[in-house]
């Protein structure tokens, strides 16, 4: 008999008139896809204090809007494409708006493996006079109508005061998180301007959730 260590080499073909039993796991032969991007439906986001409510077409209070891009012909089929906006703040001084989404980690997610929020934003007319942030709070449910724990996201509220948008990546603790599980998150635009005449429009043009996948 040979030893555990011998190779064995077949020229021709092999019948297994049994079970054939690997000696790895297969499932630990298929490669982790690192960071496998997720994008996100923009109707999926809600009012963050009335989730039964959708996005509202205009920015308002403390809300975000679902809008198409401002421009000489803003909600035009073929013309503008959806955006999430703070809506004008020129002058407005310090003013935060929030939205709400509910992400769910896909079947292939590798338990507690890396998981990002990335967010391509910036500001569509005119950059802020003093500030415009973006920031993101993330809470795992358990199904009973409450969050567990505390704050998983361990990013600080980012920058996007620029007329570049750029991605904006903030990092979700993946400690104990496995497929299947929902994140309760919350969106939040804050914006602090006070010395500009022309508008001044904070917005994200893209949200993805990248997650590292198996299989």
């Amino acid at each position: 008999m040979p030893s555990t260590f011998d190779t064995i080499r077949c020229d021709g073909n092999l019948t297994v008139a049994g079970r054939y039993k690997p000696g790895i796991d297969p499932a630990q032969d298929i490669l982790q896809r690192v960071l496998s991007p997720f994008t996100v439906d923009f109707t999926r986001l809600r009012v963050w204090d009335a989730f039964a409510t959708n996005l509202p077409g205009t920015a308002a209070t403390d809300d975000l809007a679902l809008v198409a891009r401002s421009g000489a012909a803003p909600d035009t089929w073929g013309t503008r494409s959806p955006i999430i906006s703070a809506g004008d703040l020129k002058n407005a001084g310090a003013t935060t708006r929030y939205a709400r989404l509910m992400v769910q980690l896909p079947e292939n997610y590798e338990a507690g493996e890396t998981i990002t929020l990335r967010f391509y934003a910036g500001m569509e007319t005119t950059v802020a006079s003093v500030s415009a942030t973006l920031d993101v709070e993330a809470f795992l449910t358990n199904y009973e109508g409450v969050v567990s724990g505390s704050d998983l996201c361990t990013t600080a509220a980012t920058t996007i005061n620029s007329l570049v948008f750029a991605n904006k990546d903030f990092t979700i603790t993946p400690a104990g998180l496995v497929a299947g599980d929902w994140l309760d998150v919350r969106i939040a635009i804050a914006v602090n301007d006070s010395a500009t005449a022309t508008a001044v429009d904070a917005a994200i043009g893209r949200i993805q959730f990248l997650v590292d996948t198996r299989g």
